[in-house]
C-alpha cells in the first residue's frame, strides 16, 4: 500500500449515505484515509464501471488509494491494479490474472480462511466482524480474541472490520492490527473531518 500516516480504510456503501455520494467520497478523501474500497456489490458491471471512473478520479485528486471491489474485469479494463475480492473470487483468480494486480485483498471470517487467503497470494486480509454492527444484526460479533488469533496465524497485514468506532478503535489497535475498516461511520457522518480526527485519536 502507498505510504500514509492513517491506519483507517473507508469502505463505501452509497445506500447508507445521507448526503450526495460523490461529495461524501470527496470529503472522506480530503481527510486522507489509508484507502477507499469501492464496495457497491448490488451494481451490475456497467454501473460499477461508470461509478469506478468517478471515484478513482476523486481519489487521485486527493492522492488517496482507491481499491476496487469484486469486479476484476472492470479493474482490468480501467487499468486499475488494486482489487479487493471475496475469498471465493480470489480462489478463482488465475495466476495470470494475479500478475495484473499490484495489490489484492480479501475478507476472512476464520483462521482457516485467513491461512488460505495468504497461500492464495492475498496482500492483506480484512477480518471481522469484530464488534456488533447494524450491518450484521443477526450475527454474533467475533471479538478481539478472534482478531488476535488471525494476526498470530498470518504474516500479511490484517485490518479489522465491524462496529469500529472512536470509542473502541484503540482496543483493536492494541491487538496488533495493521488498521481498521469503517463503513457506516463514514457513510452516515455529516462532519467527516471531526469523525476522522476522533478515529485517529481513539476519542469519543
Amino acid at each position: 500500500m502507498t505510504i500514509c500516516m492513517s491506519d483507517i480504510i473507508c469502505i463505501t456503501n452509497r445506500k447508507l449515505c445521507h448526503n450526495d455520494f460523490y461529495r461524501q467520497i470527496s470529503l472522506i478523501a480530503q481527510n486522507r484515509p489509508k484507502a477507499i474500497i469501492l464496495r457497491e456489490k448490488d451494481m451490475d458491471e456497467n454501473e460499477y464501471t461508470s461509478l469506478s471512473k468517478e471515484i478513482i478520479s476523486i481519489c487521485k485528486e486527493h492522492d488517496v488509494m482507491c481499491i476496487l471491489h469484486s469486479f476484476t474485469a472492470t479493474a482490468i479494463t480501467l487499468g486499475h491494479d488494486k482489487i479487493h475480492l471475496p475469498l471465493p473470487l480470489l480462489r478463482s483468480l488465475t495466476p495470470e490474472q494475479k500478475k495484473i494486480f499490484s495489490l489484492i485483498g480479501t475478507s476472512c471470517h476464520s483462521i482457516d480462511e485467513a491461512k488460505e487467503a495468504q497461500k492464495l497470494g492475498a496482500d492483506y486480509i480484512i477480518a471481522g466482524h469484530i464488534f456488533s454492527t447494524d450491518c450484521k444484526k443477526d450475527l454474533k460479533p467475533r471479538g478481539t480474541e478472534f482478531l488476535k488469533e488471525i494476526i498470530e496465524n498470518v504474516s500479511v497485514p490484517v485490518y479489522a472490520i465491524g462496529g469500529i468506532s472512536p470509542g473502541n478503535i484503540n482496543m483493536v489497535r492494541k491487538c496488533g492490527t495493521s488498521g481498521v475498516c469503517v463503513m457506516s461511520g463514514f457513510m452516515k457522518c455529516n462532519d467527516i473531518a471531526v469523525f476522522t480526527e476522533k478515529l485517529k485519536k481513539g476519542e469519543q
